[in-house]
This record gives C-alpha cells, structure tokens and sequence, in this order.
C-alpha cells in the first residue's frame, strides 16, 4: 500500500518539475499555460506536504537544494512513465501507438529489417522502438514490451510463441571451402562460433559420426553478424542459421560445406508478458509477424 499523504497531485508535480527544469516560476507557468503564482502555491504546498525545502529562494532567483535536485530527476521519470502509461492505455482501444521491442541483431538486421515497410504500409499509426539483446535480459524490469528470441525463454510467466524455425549450415569463403571435401576435413580447419551457441560445432560434428578434439582453433565473437564477415574474410568456417547467410552464398562469398544441416536452438519466438497480449501495437505486430514468416518459410530454398 502507498503512503497516500505522501503521494503529490500531478499538479503540483508538473508545476514542480517545470521549475526545475526551467531554473524559473515564470518560464515554467509560460510553459504550463498557469500564473506564476500558481506554480508557487503548487510548489509550497509540495514543500508543505514533504517536510522539505525544495529550492533555495534568494530575491529573485531559485535554485534546487540537494533534496530538491534528487526529487526534480525522481518527478521527472514518474510523469514521463506516467505518460507513457496514458498512450499505451488508450492504444488497446485505439490499435495505434508505440511498440517496445528487443531483437537480435542479426536476426533484426538481416531477416526483419528488410521486410518491415510492408508493416508499417499497414499500420501507419503503429511505431516501433528497437533494442537489441544477446543475452538474457527480464521484459519487465526493463520495460519492453516484447522481445524475439532465439529459442524459448528460460523467465517463466511470459507467452512464447514459435513463429519460424531454424536450421544451421556449414559455410566457408571459396578459398577454405576448397580444402573442406568432406565433413571430416572440417577437423583441421579453424571455426568460428557464435558466443551463446558454444556447443554449436560439437553437436554438428556429432551428426557426421565425427568428435571434435579439444585444440581445434576456434574464435568466439557476441553476434552472427561478426560470425557472418568473419568467414567472408576467410578467418574460419562458420556455422548459422541458414536464413541470415543467404545473401553470402548467393552471391558466392561464401560457400556450403559438406555435411548435414543441424536443426537449431528451437526456432525464433516472439516472447512478451501476458498482460501485454490485447496490446494494440504487439497484436498487430504478432499478426503480421507469422504471416510474414510463413510466407517466408513456403519461399525458402529447399
């Protein structure tokens, strides 16, 4: 339970922190569209309510004292999730508004990226703000809305939905692809792993009735991405997901090894809480994200 003789009015939040901000009564009530002495009023009546002194009043002028500067910064981050709050509220109804989203970055760049105009043709009163994850991270705490993951997630108590699944190929520049003849070949060669699928290359060489052995040379990088450039430039060979290669082996800077593909981490999800799921914007993004990986999958190469 709160407090409630503790708990401010808006009002004299906001007229609080305007001043603040601003350094003035008299900007902060142009702002607000009030006199100035209903910004001091709000103010004292603040002051009055705390048991604290607020600002400094020398003549003419204010300032924050130490009390006053921590509650400026702690009133500004309630009013704007207050805010925030309000627009995400009406957006249930309304079907517009604003989409936290986490994506993989190489997943975001290379797989969703390209085919999200076709979204926003759709949904012109949707935004979506981005942020990228590798590691395990909680939606919650940090706000998010919905996250797409490789893999389900390990956090219980959120909805996970499998919109498109996942298969790893073997991949070379043409000049190390040539000394690679036959799975077993990839033992003396040097690989390339992706940080949070370390046992990536063992499990691959284990479907070719082959084991890896302990000194193999092997770089670690955080991103497919850099896993990606990394055997563009020859370093070593590579093993992703066949759906953010593509694009190399087309235009042959890199090349399939031999062997058989290896089914992924379990495919990618979109993972959000379950209050989140009559959501305007998440219902529409949820909608149009298994169409699109559905058309994707009948497209892909066999």
């Amino acid at each position: 339970m709160f407090a409630r003789r503790l708990l401010p009015g808006t009002a004299a939040l906001a007229a609080f922190e305007a001043a603040a901000r601003l350094g003035s009564f008299t900007r902060a009530a142009a702002e607000l569209n009030l006199t100035q002495g209903a910004i001091s009023r709000h103010v004292a009546q603040l002051e009055a309510q705390l048991g604290v002194a607020l600002f400094h009043r020398v003549r003419q002028r204010i300032g924050l004292t130490p009390a006053g500067r921590y509650f400026a910064e702690q009133a500004r981050e309630v009013l704007s999730r207050l805010a925030q709050a309000s627009a995400r509220t009406i957006a249930f109804d309304s079907g517009g508004g604003t989409l936290d989203l986490a994506i993989l970055p190489t997943f975001g760049a290379r797989w969703l990226m390209p085919r999200l105009p076709d979204f926003f043709a759709r949904h012109r009163d949707i935004s979506i703000n981005f942020s990228t994850r590798v590691r395990p991270f909680d939606l919650r705490a940090e706000g998010i809305d919905a996250a797409i993951l490789s893999g389900a997630p390990t956090a219980p108590g959120l909805v996970c939905l499998r919109f498109l699944g996942e298969e790893l190929v073997p991949v070379a520049a043409p000049a190390l692809a040539e000394r690679a003849r036959a799975p077993a070949d990839l033992l003396h060669l040097p690989l390339l792993l992706q940080e949070t699928r370390l046992d990536g290359w063992d499990r691959w060489f284990r479907t070719q009735g082959l084991q890896r052995g302990t000194d193999q040379p092997a770089l670690v990088f955080e991103q497919f991405l850099l896993v990606i450039r990394a055997a563009v430039a020859g370093l070593g060979c590579a093993l992703v997901p066949s759906i953010l290669v593509q694009d190399e082996i087309d235009s042959g800077e890199l090349r399939r090894l031999p062997g058989q593909r290896l089914d992924g981490s379990g495919g990618y999800h979109l993972v959000y809480p379950p209050e989140r799921d009559a959501y305007g914007p998440l219902a529409a993004f949820r909608s149009w994200l298994v169409e699109a990986a559905g058309a994707a999958a009948r497209a892909a190469p066999v």
